[in-house]
């Protein structure tokens, strides 16, 4: 028996597990339209006059929840880490690799620099207008990485490298988890509960409405743009350069 077929029948007990806790948890669900989660009608409620946030969401995860979000940003911090030590083990493409991978397309490398230009205000929107609109610092952050490979797709790797660089990325991972646990402290030895909002509700509609959840909205875009960019490098480093056909041209 090979090792394939010995993997897929170890997998079949626990998918089938995991298929029925699935099954069992939809089958709970109530019908689309008819919610009746006494919480997310009070935070609805009470989100506005409080928060000063027309995105509840936002409100939630940056301030009633704050912790929570808090929680999140460090798991992915953690899973990128864990991910890194064991991809950059393998080493990093050669020059050779770096020189193979041309894109001879001119229309295409400026339409592509132009699309992941216009990805990337996307992105930065999303984070700018998360207390207001639906959107926020997980989605914009994203979105702004997104918008880097779109750059690798339609210009090349060396095009990426120049602008994806581990040394100026990895800081900025480590700064953007930082911040939010930053502002937290700052509240603290300022007398006041941890990630309080220590600037206080905004003008609502704008983008300062939410005070100091600006600044965690923010510190949120920064990390996981800068971790989904650190993977992507990984990976593209790993899976992806070193596969580049050779077709003999300089």
């Amino acid at each position: 028996m090979s090792r394939r077929t010995l993997r897929g029948l170890l997998a079949l007990p626990a998918l089938g597990v995991l298929g029925a806790i699935l099954a069992w948890g939809a089958s709970g669900l109530a019908p689309f339209g008819h919610f009746h989660g006494f919480y997310g009608q009070l935070l609805n409620a009470i989100a506005l006059p409080q928060r000063h946030t027309t995105n509840t969401v936002t409100a939630i995860v940056f301030d009633y929840r704050g912790l929570d979000t808090m929680g999140e940003e460090l798991i992915l911090f953690a899973a990128v880490v864990g991910v890194v030590l064991l991809l950059r083990e393998a080493g990093h493409p050669t020059q050779q690799d770096i020189a193979r991978d041309r894109v001879h397309s001119e229309a295409l490398r400026y339409f592509g620099v132009a699309g992941a230009a216009l990805v990337v205000l996307v992105g930065v929107w999303l984070v700018a207008f998360g207390l207001v609109t639906p959107g926020g610092g997980f989605q914009g952050g994203v979105t702004i990485a997104s918008g880097v490979v779109v750059l690798f797709l339609t210009a090349g790797y060396r095009s990426w490298r120049r602008l994806a660089s581990e040394h100026a990325l990895d800081p900025l991972e480590a700064t953007g988890a930082a911040a939010y646990i930053t502002l937290g402290l700052a509240t603290l030895i300022a007398g006041a509960p941890f990630l309080h909002n220590f600037l206080g509700p905004g003008k609502t509609g704008t983008l300062f409405s939410g005070g100091s959840m600006s600044l965690l909205n923010w510190a949120v875009a920064l990390e996981v743009a800068a971790a989904n960019l650190v993977l992507y490098t990984e990976f593209l480093q790993q899976y992806v350069v070193s596969l580049v056909p050779d077709t003999g041209e300089e």
